[in-house]
């Protein structure tokens, strides 16, 4: 019996050095499928951010006093340099915006002049949509102005997500709060809400027609709701986007606003 009880004892001895072994590269692996949300935000910049970008686009405003679609092209460098051109409809044809760093100017063909939209202004609505000029010119990379953490699962259009909260690290941002929920296949954004400092939820977008473009799943329609102001929202479709293509430097000068 002495000899049956050593023997027992000896096998759990090694069970236990073998776990405790293997601790380490069994914590490693779990890690690895649950990413940190600092990880998830790098993968989201990932999908979402390039060195130049070309793309076509209709917006769409849902306005209490009916319906107006415009179409424009966009071409960017990084979060610093973008051009804008509207296309139609026609009294907004050859509009232009420029944006420059943290400077924008915008040209109105009807009357002939360029002007600098800066300060509050910023915040004003672009051609009554639910978008500001902040918006548009929001390009930045979420892991360089925002700390997160991952607050739950969540299911939203039948696809699994992580929510995540993002705080602001610096005051100058538009938004200093954001509540995100992130596809976990792709990691994609499906549904944001923005806040200001004192809280209150200004902003709602819901991002729909996912699509793998040029290896990176990409949202093509996106729904704004200014939750300040009434009306249905401004949907902003992408007809067709390219990424990382050779862009002009005199695309971005501002000579080409006329």
């Amino acid at each position: 019996m002495k000899n049956v009880i050593t023997l027992n004892t000896r096998k759990t001895l090694i069970t236990l050095l073998s776990l405790i072994i293997l601790l380490p590269y069994l914590s490693i692996s779990l890690l690895g499928q649950t990413p940190t949300a600092q990880q998830i935000l790098e993968r989201i910049d990932r999908n979402q951010s390039a060195d130049s970008r070309i793309f076509t686009a209709s917006m769409i405003i849902h306005a209490q006093r009916g319906e107006r679609t415009m179409e424009m092209k966009i071409w960017s460098v990084g979060d610093q340099k973008s051009f804008t051109e509207y296309l139609a409809p026609a009294r907004e044809k050859g509009t232009k915006m420029l944006k420059l760093a943290d400077q924008l100017w915008m040209y109105s063909p009807s009357a002939d002049r360029t002007i600098q939209i800066s300060g509050h202004m910023l915040r004003q609505s672009v051609m009554g949509s639910d978008l500001s000029y902040e918006d548009m010119m929001d390009d930045q990379r979420l892991t360089d102005n925002y700390d997160a953490q991952v607050v739950g699962p969540d299911t939203l259009g039948g696809r699994d997500c992580w929510v995540l909260e993002l705080r602001a690290r610096s005051t100058d941002l538009a938004y200093q709060r954001r509540k995100m929920w992130i596809d976990r296949e792709r990691y994609v954004p499906l549904k944001e809400e923005l806040y200001a400092k004192s809280g209150k939820l200004l902003k709602q977008t819901l991002l729909s027609d996912v699509k793998l473009i040029d290896g990176r799943w990409f949202p093509t329609r996106v729904v704004y709701q200014d939750m300040l102001k009434l009306g249905g929202g401004t949907e902003f479709v992408i007809h067709e986007i390219r990424f990382n293509v050779p862009i002009a430097e005199s695309t971005f000068n501002k000579s080409m606003l006329k």
